[in-house]
């Protein structure tokens, strides 16, 4: 992987935990997998106290392996785990007692498994009417409300897999797009009905939709349909961009790299730093249309000059001339990215298994400093005990509840 940004000495900052804006702020979280947990992680990191409602045994995402092993690490930071026995009515009352004193609850389950629990907005909502319950469902309202739905259900339904694949062969964004920013959608609506609370004094209801989502990120290929009568030619099939010169390009060194040169005055800087002498002033090429009419014979003589050169080499020049580039990089290339470790955008986390890994910061900033980490993922019900004392059990009744299976930790 290239080592190309400048070489400064950052000091990554991250804002303290008594500045945190949404300090004092109470979030009950009854979610698995990506969709809940990644609303809980966004408020948590920015201060709100989260708990995070498991079953006994934990949640049964902390045991998924291979490509699902790293969905709670990445998603559980900075949140307290009540451990507990939805089934049971001894469970259900306590966190009902949680709700009445809670400010936001997550779910992302089918409606009818927490009605059945009396865990529903219409029940906690009579008991804590500032409550504002945060559901992150499949669908939005419609004749598909009911349906359940995984990120790669609607990105195949809503045309995400067909831009990103094939003619003949659709394929779904490998990251969980839908599942990561429908997680963020509720936040926002969170955060909107917390600020409306201010105002009204009462809670709402919220939903986030997995689909709803998808529809978003594909709007731009929609309205290119109905503006232009021609759908959108898929990513994986043969497609020629608007540009002359928005390719991938072989190095001299067996590396890949993305080179942009989408308007006139960048073209001319890079003929002139790039390509032989004369192509900046070649008249055939003086403009974005004609470089794009050109690009059968444009783009395979770059290809030509620019395998000449190294990757870091080329990295270099590109940016000394503020050009837009690329190396091809694996996931994991990131760990030691420098602008992502000098920047604090990595944070060392440990977790219950006594594993060390590096997890995301919130790719935001408040005044220069980031949100950062304040506890690890928890051990399953590490903090029951003293959450339950916090409701005013004392240690016999817990001890009575740990010993019917009614609690864990």
């Amino acid at each position: 992987m290239s080592q190309t940004v400048a070489q400064h000495s950052y000091n990554p900052t991250y804002i303290p935990e008594q500045d945190l804006p949404l300090k004092g702020v109470r979030v009950l979280e009854i979610s698995h997998m990506i969709m809940g947990p990644a609303t809980g992680m966004t408020l948590a990191d920015l201060g709100a106290e989260v708990i995070k409602v498991e079953p006994v045994d934990g949640d049964r995402t902390r045991r998924l392996k291979s490509a699902g092993i790293g969905y709670f690490p990445v998603f559980n930071r900075n949140k307290q785990s009540f451990a507990v026995d939805l089934k049971s009515p001894e469970g259900q009352k306590l966190v009902r007692d949680l709700a009445a004193q809670t400010d936001i609850l997550l779910e992302n389950f089918r409606d009818d498994s927490l009605l059945q629990y009396g865990l529903d907005y219409s029940a906690l909502s009579a008991i804590n009417p500032r409550l504002i319950y945060v559901s992150l469902k499949g669908f939005l309202s419609g004749p598909y409300k009911n349906r359940t739905a995984l990120d790669e259900v609607v990105q195949m339904m809503g045309g995400l897999a067909y831009v990103n694949g094939s003619e003949n062969r659709p394929q779904r964004a490998a990251a969980s797009v839908n599942d990561i920013l429908g997680g963020q959608f509720g936040v926002i609506g969170a955060l909107a009905a917390l600020h409306e609370r201010e105002r009204t004094g009462k809670g709402k209801h919220i939903r986030a939709g997995l689909f709803e989502t998808n529809l978003l990120l594909v709007a731009q290929f929609i309205t290119q349909f109905e503006l232009t009568g021609v759908p959108p030619t898929p990513m994986g099939s043969k497609r020629e961009p608007p540009w002359g010169v928005y390719d991938l390009f072989d190095t001299k060194d067996g590396g890949r790299i993305f080179v942009a040169v989408v308007s006139d005055a960048q073209w001319r800087t890079f003929a002139a730093k790039f390509m032989p002498a004369g192509w900046a002033e070649d008249q055939r090429l003086a403009s974005a249309i004609d470089r794009e009419a050109a690009r059968p014979w444009v783009v395979p003589a770059v290809a030509e000059v620019l395998k000449g050169w190294n990757m870091a080499e080329l990295c270099a020049a590109l940016e000394a001339v503020n050009l837009s580039y690329a190396p091809v990089n694996q996931p994991h290339d990131l760990l030691r990215d420098p602008h992502l470790t000098q920047g604090g955008a990595l944070m060392p986390t440990v977790l219950p298994t006594g594993e060390h890994i590096s997890t995301p910061a919130l790719p935001i900033e408040m005044d220069g400093r980031k949100v950062g980490k304040r506890s690890d993922p928890p051990k399953v019900g590490e903090h029951t005990v003293a959450i339950l004392k916090s409701l005013g059990l004392d240690d016999e009744s817990i001890a009575l509840l740990r010993a019917n299976g009614k609690i864990g930790g």
